[in-house]
């Protein structure tokens, strides 16, 4: 019998303690889901409340998956059901605990910064945007950023990796030849010749503010009201004037 604190699990056969690689990549799907969810409602309409909640949930559910025991995540458990019908695949434990300490690190920034103290930034959007990363990196193709960053600071280099790649290298068979780039490349110059013409024949931002009936009359404005909302100099670096005024509920 498995202890209730302990770090993978010892499988005959293996050197070092392993996880099922298809529990974690499913894990890592899920919380990018609920990540994506969160951050669009932040992004496009200035709903914090979603991302502070997942912020906490995330930060839980990797203090388990570090502090006490990968199989009493609720990330991981969820994934482990989903995938109890396919063949177990074993990874390497300790690369694995070196990658979720990144995405705790993480997790306790946004704690501190969203849930803490309410902040809104470009700190924030960097931090997203690299927890989203490493999330859909390791659920969309399998490879494990945080597991290479560890081969840089441990001499014991990496076992087990996913699709083993620290102990095979990749056949030249399996390359993107030089057809197959073009092919990627007239893709994306047909979509780009695409998504101009959609928005030269759209409907105008002015126009359908008229169609929708959203324009008001300008009133008098509130000196503190028009302070506060005065848009910061890093927004306007960004080309995100627009979206501040909307996380912060101004006109």
């Amino acid at each position: 019998m498995s202890a209730v604190c302990e770090f993978g699990e010892t499988v005959e056969g293996y050197a070092v303690p392993v996880l099922n690689e298809r529990a974690v990549r499913a894990g890592a799907g899920i919380l990018f889901f609920l990540a994506t969810i969160a951050f669009m409602n932040a992004w496009l309409m200035g709903n914090f409340q979603p991302t502070r909640v997942f912020v906490v949930a995330f930060l839980i559910d990797f203090s388990v998956r570090i502090f006490i025991n990968p199989r009493y995540a609720p990330s991981l458990i969820v994934g482990q059901w989903m995938v109890r019908r396919q063949q177990t695949e074993w990874t390497g434990a300790p690369q694995k605990r070196f990658a979720w300490a990144i995405g705790f690190a993480l997790a306790l920034t946004m704690w501190y910064l969203v849930v803490l103290n309410n902040v809104i930034g470009p700190v924030n959007l960097i931090v997203c945007a690299a927890c989203l990363t490493l999330l859909f990196f390791e659920t969309a193709f399998g490879i494990c950023i945080g597991c290479n960053i560890y081969n840089l600071f441990n001499k014991e280099k990496a076992q087990l990796c996913p699709g083993g790649v620290c102990e095979v290298l990749p056949s030249r068979t399996f390359g993107v030849r030089m057809t197959q780039l073009v092919t990627v490349a007239l893709f994306a110059v047909a979509v780009g010749g695409i998504a101009q013409w959609v928005y030269s024949t759209g409907p105008k931002k002015v126009e359908l503010a008229q169609q929708l009936g959203t324009s008001a009359p300008a009133g008098p404005v509130d000196p503190a009201e028009a302070e506060r909302c005065k848009v910061p100099d890093f927004a306007k670096a960004m080309g995100h004037e627009e979206k501040w005024k909307l996380h912060n509920n101004c006109k």
